[in-house]
């Protein structure tokens, strides 16, 4: 598997910058975005495998931009990371189409791991849209 495409979204430069040098050191290729809106600018530019995404920003919060986001791309793999946890906005994180949801300071092997299984599930389900592609034209030219 090639190395994991991933954009950290958060409010908190120290955070996007300590986040993103120790993740491109274990060899993925790391964008950042410090609010929601800019997030979803990159997002209509780029292939994600996987995006990490604050909760808690001013203006538009994590939970908006994600319900957004999936609404441009529903095969967005999002990872929600918030410093005020609770088990009512993970339900809600997941309910709106949250891959996962860790709490800040996220474990980096953690955090990691959950990035290479976003991108394992993207890769899935570009694949399967490909195979449904190659179905449905062997349907239409009756093969």
């Amino acid at each position: 598997m090639s190395e994991a495409k991933v954009l950290l979204v958060d409010d908190e430069i120290e955070f996007l910058e300590s986040a993103s040098e120790r993740l491109g050191l274990r060899g993925f290729q790391v964008d950042t975005a410090e609010n929601g809106p800019a997030a979803l600018a990159k997002i209509e530019e780029k292939i994600y495998d996987a995006i990490v995404l604050d909760m808690m920003m001013p203006g538009q919060d994590g939970l908006e931009t994600l319900k957004q986001a999936l609404a441009k791309k529903p095969d967005l793999q999002i990872i929600l990371l918030t410093g005020h946890a609770t088990v009512e906005k993970g339900i809600q994180a997941m309910k709106a189409g949250a891959m996962d949801f860790l709490e800040k300071p996220a474990n980096l092997d953690t955090l990691a791991e959950k990035i290479k299984q976003g991108q394992a599930k993207r890769i899935q389900i570009e694949q399967e849209d490909r195979q449904q592609a190659v179905n449905d034209i062997m349907k239409r030219f009756g093969w």
